[in-house]
């Protein structure tokens, strides 16, 4: 865990949060459906709170590495607790040391599911309504803050990390954890109901090809295999799919296959992508400031790029006017460019970059537009979260060209939804359609041998 700058988070908890007049009042931090138990734990671990900040030597703590920190804590915690009249059990002072220690240094309530590796996603939708995702499905947690101040004094200590801010005159946020899980946060008066933060938890131990066909039945191997052997072979592939889809996850396996002989250079709106070749240049975006300057935009990332004499280019999402530089960039010999996109279908991602290039300012013919498109993109991998929360790469499409301003794609692979069983899981199956890609030959000019037999379509993978 990076190391925390104590003096910021400390005095930061010593600040009250005045509302606005348009601001909703903070509720109660107890209420009806409180345990007089629970209220009384929150009351003492506030007070234990309080006490510690008043006596804490902020400048030695500034030295201190946090684990010695974490000790320094909880012996104040201990020592404070000999002298309360409450009477305690252990699993409550262990809690109270763990929660206090949670408070300074972390995120409060919720790093105990930032500790949970089955989270995907934290939702807090107010101060007493907290969903994670597990297994691509929401659920209700017990956890909750005290009340709206509690977590808007988190919400500060996030942004505050990274020299953002969040107020009255710019309620929204987007920021990235030391473990690199993406942040945001809206509070009133654009929230109408208290503040609000989606946490997108950052993988420990970046996902393999491997585990998306054994563990989690995302592709079949000869998927995996055909993929593998695009991004080996420098080919523009655009990953569709929509929130949630695993685009980003998959981007990330896929940027994994390039060698690493080859300059890299990565762009994102917020740093995801876990490249483990030595030679990668990470770029990120930056907003605009209170005043509204200084904002460097993707559009203005992909230039400079081309301008780092980069083997490949890989964005995390384009989005945007950015489309025009990086179609550009995939025609001027920047081959095995990769990058997500926002679309249900490839049909509707070739659509969207069409728009994206449109509001560069391009004033285009359909067709000189289509064009660019194809020339740019070979493959396009869409994937898809189902009903019962399953991600699935349901299909691997070649574009092959234009008959008259319609672009020609051909599916290679395709996923089969045929029904849902009594549990809500879906069934289906994996299958090739029959066709053999015209890449296939580029791909064996390069030494990646596609045998015939997984472009069998009376092969089935359940």
């Amino acid at each position: 865990m990076a190391k925390l700058n104590i003096r910021d988070l400390l005095t930061g908890k010593k600040e009250e949060h005045t509302p606005q007049a348009d601001e909703p009042a903070a509720q109660p931090a107890a209420q009806a459906t409180v345990s007089p138990a629970a209220a009384a734990y929150v009351k003492l671990k506030n007070k234990l709170h309080l006490q510690i900040l008043d006596k804490v030597d902020l400048a030695l703590l500034e030295s201190m590495p946090e684990l010695q920190l974490r000790q320094e804590i909880a012996t104040l915690v201990q020592q404070m607790l000999e002298q309360e009249p409450a009477l305690i059990n252990d699993l409550e002072r262990r809690s109270l040391v763990r929660d206090i220690q949670n408070e300074m240094l972390g995120l409060g309530p919720l790093e105990l599911l930032m500790a949970d590796p089955s989270v995907s996603d934290i939702l807090v939708n107010s101060y007493n309504q907290i969903y994670v995702e597990r297994n691509g499905r929401l659920e209700l947690t017990d956890v909750s803050f005290t009340d709206d101040k509690h977590l808007l004094r988190i919400i500060d200590k996030i942004v505050s990390r990274i020299g953002r801010r969040i107020d009255e005159s710019s309620p929204m946020v987007d920021a990235r954890l030391p473990d690199g899980s993406r942040v945001n946060a809206v509070i009133p008066p654009i929230a109408l109901d208290g503040p609000m933060v989606s946490i997108r938890r950052f993988a420990v131990v970046p996902l393999k090809m491997t585990d998306l066909v054994t563990t989690y039945k995302s592709l079949t191997p000869d998927m995996a295999l055909l993929l593998e052997g695009l991004a080996k072979s420098k080919t523009n592939m655009l990953i569709s799919g929509g929130t949630g889809s695993g685009k980003t996850t998959l981007l990330n396996i896929l940027s994994g296959y390039i060698p690493e002989t080859e300059r890299i250079i990565t762009i994102e709106d917020a740093a995801e992508l876990q490249l483990q070749q030595p030679h990668v240049i990470r770029l990120e975006t930056r907003p605009a400031n209170i005043e509204g300057k200084g904002e460097v935009n993707q559009r203005a990332l992909v230039r400079n790029a081309l301008r780092m004499r980069p083997d490949r280019i890989v964005i995390g999402e384009v989005r945007g006017a950015e489309a025009v530089d990086m179609m550009q960039a995939m025609n001027t010999g920047h081959e095995g460019s990769l990058t997500t996109i926002h679309a249900n279908n490839p049909r509707d991602a070739i659509s969207r970059l069409e728009n994206m290039i449109s509001m560069a300012g391009f004033n285009l013919p359909h067709r000189a537009t289509r064009q660019q498109i194809v020339s740019a993109i070979t493959v396009i991998v869409q994937g898809n979260r189902l009903t019962d929360g399953h991600r699935k790469i349901t299909s691997i499409q070649e574009i092959t060209g234009m008959e008259g301003e319609i672009v020609t794609m051909q599916e290679i692979f395709a996923f089969k939804q045929t029904g849902i069983d009594a549990h809500g899981k879906v069934i289906g199956y994996f299958h090739a359609t029959g066709i053999r890609p015209k890449f296939a030959d580029k791909l064996q000019d390069q030494g990646i041998i596609l045998p015939d037999s997984m472009f069998d379509p009376s092969i089935r993978y359940e």
